[in-house]
């Protein structure tokens, strides 16, 4: 079987085409298809993953065991095939754990050659960790937070501090939940764990990690993230416990819950651990290990909560092979969420001077009506401001009739990257909320939000009316515009046109009744005389 042009996680085109990206963990082997573009940005196509166990009865004897081999395999050649008949030029594939500690590597990448056609790179803990990094922090809006990531796999666990451009700590503990459980479970192990067992695995956990924890107690922690499918299956179960509901993406775990989640699943023999709701009956054998190691990490280094991400090394082949082309400082200059939002914009076709017209014109409302004293709102707001003025129109993708629900459906639904649901949901109610009605309790996308997100919302999506209707022609014929106070019940808005703009002041007069309903002042309107474009 010919191979495809495979074998490092380089780019093999600037054109646009179809790469997948296969992680081959130590518990699952994970597929991203993803379409790449030629300004740097993609598209997630399709993702599928299978448990195969392929660390199972390895970390004894460290050798991969002819069984897990099989199912690996037979797993690895699906996905290829899939990739190759959705049209995939290049699969990039990497192994973890499982296949870097095996004895018998060799064997099995030659057996994945031959069986799926593919060439498998094996990666290190230090690599599998900045790997994860990108993944998860590509996810995540951080800032410059710094940030633990702690990710429990099957055979190890990763360990990474950085903020939302680049870290400053790497590290790969062999300390896993296959791994664990096979130290310390037998296979006919079915009965609950009990509290004196479960202290050995701690223990263990805190002495195979000393030298890490030494150094994570230097570096000044403001939060921590964890993911892998541990992490998210015990916040799945935990949030199912204390607020009835599943996991969503942003969800925070306090370390106290998590104790109390994992009392229940040790205090359970496996057969009834399976039937805990929001387990994966799949996990229930290697929970409690993997549960282990996460509030190991937790109390040593006394953080008291931690924000759970579904993000992880898969995610992060993708960001890695953009970063190899010639010209990738294009694409690092610019944040995960303004690329994010930048890339729903295209794939909806939205008009992209209008929409930055709209966004400038909105921040230049925002910034002189702060400087006025009509809000005081900061920068986290403003940013919020641009991306619903970049989106506002994407909803035309789907019809032009009632395209501003289209536009809230899609923000809210576009899985954008950086942005947690509060967020996602402010934008998205600005977006939907910059023409006509204003916003009230009665509608329903404006009622679900918390009462500090409703006057956000009122305060944005005035600015974004007025800037919408400032080029309402879209041919960009306002320069400039800036409010200012004129007395305790009167503001100005003053324009700078840029051309002829009677049919963009005609506009923005229907929006004198929001203005004063966000700002409680009465709003008037002077044009100064047209400056001609340069």
């Amino acid at each position: 079987m010919a191979t495809d042009r495979q074998g490092s996680l380089g780019p093999t085109s600037t054109d646009e085409h179809l790469v997948a990206f296969l992680d081959l963990g130590t518990n699952s082997v994970r597929l991203l298809l993803v379409r790449m573009f030629p300004n740097h940005s993609f598209k997630v196509v399709a993702q599928q993953k299978e448990t195969v166990r392929l660390g199972e009865g390895e970390f004894k004897s460290n050798r991969l065991q002819p069984d897990a081999m099989r199912r690996a395999s037979l797993v690895c050649a699906k996905f290829a095939e899939i990739a190759r008949s959705r049209g995939a030029d290049q699969i990039v594939a990497v192994a973890t754990s499982a296949t870097r500690e095996a004895e018998n590597r060799a064997v099995f990448l030659r057996h994945l050659r031959r069986v799926a056609g593919i060439d498998v790179r094996v990666i290190s803990g230090k690599e599998e960790a900045r790997l994860i990094y990108l993944g998860v922090a590509s996810g995540s809006n951080l800032g410059t937070k710094q940030t633990l990531f702690i990710d429990i796999g099957g055979g190890s666990t990763e360990t990474i501090v950085g903020d939302q451009t680049q870290y400053k700590f790497l590290d790969s503990l062999k300390l896993g939940a296959i791994r664990l459980t096979s130290m310390f479970f037998r296979k006919d192990d079915s009965g609950p764990v009990t509290p004196v067992k479960y202290s050995r695995i701690q223990r263990y956990v805190r002495t195979r990690s000393v030298r890490t924890l030494q150094r994570l107690r230097q570096l000044p922690i403001e939060q921590a993230i964890a993911s892998s499918g541990t992490a998210c299956n015990l916040a799945e179960i935990t949030l199912r416990m204390t607020l009835k509901r599943g996991l969503q993406r942003g969800d925070v775990v306090t370390r106290a819950q998590l104790r109390e989640a994992v009392q229940l699943l040790c205090s359970l023999p496996l057969e009834k651990r399976r039937e805990v709701p929001g387990i994966n009956p799949e996990r229930a054998d290697i929970i409690v290990a993997g549960a282990a190691v996460l509030e190991t990490l937790l109390e040593e280094l006394n953080i008291p909560e931690v924000i759970i991400s579904e993000r992880g090394l898969r995610e992060g082949l993708p960001i890695d092979y953009l970063s190899r082309f010639d010209d990738a400082h294009l694409f690092q200059t610019t944040s995960f969420r303004e690329r994010s939002v930048f890339e729903l914009g295209r794939r909806c076709n939205f008009d992209e001077p209008h929409a930055r017209q709209v966004a400038k014109l909105a921040w230049q409302l925002f910034d002189s009506a702060k400087e006025a004293g009509l809000h005081n709102l900061g920068d986290w707001e403003r940013e919020l401001l641009e991306h619903a003025s970049l989106l506002h129109d994407v909803g035309t993708f789907v019809s032009y009739g009632n395209h501003r629900a289209h536009s809230h459906y899609l923000i809210r639904n576009a899985d954008l990257l950086g942005f947690d649901q509060t967020e996602l949901a402010i934008i998205a109610a600005t977006a939907l909320f910059h023409h006509k009605a204003f916003p009230r309790t009665r509608h329903p996308e404006f009622a679900e939000l918390d009462k500090r997100s409703r006057d956000i919302v009122k305060v944005l999506c005035t600015f974004l009316r007025i800037a919408e209707s400032l080029d309402r022609s879209h041919l960009q014929s306002v320069a400039e515009a800036n409010l200012r106070v004129i007395d305790r019940k009167t503001a100005l808005l003053e324009l700078t046109p840029a051309r002829d703009c009677h049919l963009e002041l005609w506009e923005v007069k229907n929006h004198a009744k929001s203005f004063e309903k966000a700002f409680d002042h009465t709003l008037h309107i002077r044009a100064k005389e047209i400056v001609p474009v340069a």
